[in-house]
């Protein structure tokens, strides 16, 4: 075997990926933001709520190797706030999706707004470094009536 034979040993390895429909959006679950037998109103401005995971690990799409990355969450309710135990099935359904960072960052965003509708939500994906690269990716809504 020459060098050059063992540069290229295990590069042509690849470990199955799910495709995109294993991302389980149906276990995504909300309650009222509003409690509806609190009858006083909340004082002072909107709340932002914060959710941050370190434990986001879909796969990289060529390699089927794991990236893992740094999750966070960053909403202003309207009406619903997403269920945090829910919301940690959801992210493990990406446990073997191959998706590229952007990909995934987009697509937490749109699934997150669709199911509760917030004023503003932002996503910031914090990936690991690979190959002396690291990679943070964020994507970011606004309600249209808020434009």
């Amino acid at each position: 075997m020459t060098i050059q034979d063992q540069a290229v040993k295990g590069f042509d390895r690849r470990y199955d990926v799910q495709g995109l429909d294993a991302i389980d959006v149906a276990v995504l679950d909300t309650f009222p933001h509003v409690r509806e037998d609190d009858a006083s109103a909340y004082p002072g401005e909107p709340i932002e709520i914060v959710i941050s995971t370190d434990e986001f690990s879909p796969v990289c799409p060529w390699s089927g190797l794991p990236d893992f990355g740094k999750l966070e969450i960053r909403y202003v309710p309207s009406t619903k706030c997403v269920e945090l135990k829910s919301f940690k099935y959801y992210l493990t359904s990406y446990r073997f999706v191959g998706i590229y960072h952007e990909h995934a960052t987009r697509r937490v965003l749109a699934d997150l707004v669709r199911l509760l509708e917030p004023e503003r939500l932002t996503v910031t994906a914090d990936y690991g470094m690979r190959g002396g690269i690291n990679t943070v990716v964020t994507a970011r809504y606004t309600a249209p009536e808020l434009r």
